[in-house]
């Protein structure tokens, strides 16, 4: 009998320790998958960060829909910076047509746009990294084209098109024109050429790190790096005056924005974006 409640006891103790053995496998396997970096990851604070490898059938949340025209952004995997997908931007013409205003170039565009909820707070630091990739058949014109824009919002949140600031280029923008890459501000009123580089930069991806301090006052920074070589690394005032006559609210917030703006054109062009990143920089970062 003794024999008999041991063999049942031994069997019991078998079966536990290969639940418990178990358990511990799932709980491995699962902190495993999530070490990996997801497609898309919205942060629970902005120190955390948000990324986008493009990798999802459709475009993410992180993302606002109203800056381009229906079948202009594609999520494709025949060219990636990383993983299996990166967005594939088209813009046609009067693609998101934009009549100019005070003797200004009409416009049009597809833009991915930052959602509302992502926006960059006047005199916080930020780090925004992204690759793009120009097919080696893009379009070499002297036509105004904007690849990355940050943007200050009118009126805050809500855009008015009576409001003087309307019409105002970006506090900060990516161009590319001629075969010329430039970083442009735009303060006051006043354009300021922060960089320029004429070169090839078609048939590669390239590699863009940002970090930005937006604000009217002096102690506002930029700093660029292109493929890890820094481009920028300004000190200044990076945000337009707030008050009625301009029409910024203070203090103000920041929208961002990535694909291709231009004048009007006949020929289409293309981009490949991947690798997006954003996260708030901690105090003495930048």
């Amino acid at each position: 009998m003794r024999s008999v409640r041991f063999g049942f006891c031994g069997v019991l103790f078998l079966l536990v320790a290969g639940f418990v053995l178990l358990l511990v496998a799932m709980t491995v396997a699962l902190a495993g998958s999530r070490a990996q970096q997801p497609a898309t990851a919205a942060p629970s604070t902005m120190y955390d960060g948000i990324y986008d490898g493009f990798e999802t059938p459709a475009l993410s949340n992180l993302w606002e829909t109203s800056r381009f025209a229906p079948g202009a952004v594609e999520m494709q995997s025949d060219v990636v910076r990383a993983g299996h997908g990166a967005v594939k931007i088209t813009v046609r013409p009067r693609d998101m047509f934009e009549a100019g205003q005070g003797g200004s170039a009409d416009s049009e565009r597809d833009e991915l746009l930052e959602a509302r909820r992502f926006v960059s707070q006047e005199n916080t630091g930020y780090e925004f990294s992204f690759s793009m990739f120009f097919p080696k058949d893009f379009p070499i014109v002297p036509t105004r084209l904007v690849i990355a824009q940050w943007k200050q919002y009118c009126h805050g949140l809500l855009e008015h098109a009576s409001a003087p600031c309307s019409d105002d280029s970006p506090v900060l923008a990516l161009r590319y024109i001629s075969g010329e890459l430039r970083i442009t501000q735009d303060i006051n009123k006043k354009f300021i050429m922060l960089y320029r580089e004429k070169g090839e930069f078609r048939g590669r991806w390239l590699d863009f790190r940002i970090q930005a301090r937006f604000t009217p006052n002096a102690n506002g920074r930029v700093k660029v790096w292109l493929d890890g070589k820094q481009l920028v690394d300004y000190t200044g005032v990076t945000a337009d005056h707030e008050n009625a006559e301009t029409g910024y609210t203070s203090p103000s917030v920041f929208y961002f924005k990535m694909g291709l703006y231009r004048n009007m054109m006949s020929e289409p062009m293309t981009v490949y974006i991947d690798e997006y990143r954003k996260r708030q920089l901690r105090e003495g970062e930048l």
